[in-house]
């Protein structure tokens, strides 16, 4: 499998209401870290998440996370082949 572009090495700290959220799980989505539908045509789809209260959440923008859609800190490990990614 094709890695996901890189969109950011940090993550996105946001305040978001209750609601639906689609996360950009390709990197190539302009309105990182959400979906914008840019994954059209690749083997990436988005990845829902919910809250169902308004919270604080770091959301991935390296891709790499294993807690989707959520930063794991694993764009802290990412070596400099990875960087060069960054888009």
């Amino acid at each position: 499998m094709v890695d996901a572009r890189i969109a950011a090495l940090t993550p996105a700290g946001l305040e978001l209401e209750p609601g639906t959220y689609w996360w950009c799980r390709c990197g190539l989505s302009r309105a990182q870290p959400f979906c914008d539908g840019s994954h059209k045509g690749t083997s990436f789809s988005p990845v829902a998440f919910e809250l169902k209260e308004k919270q604080s959440v770091a959301l991935c923008r390296c891709k790499r996370t294993q807690n989707m859609p959520f930063c794991d800190g694993t764009h802290r490990t990412l070596g400099d082949a990875d960087r060069k990614q960054t888009g």
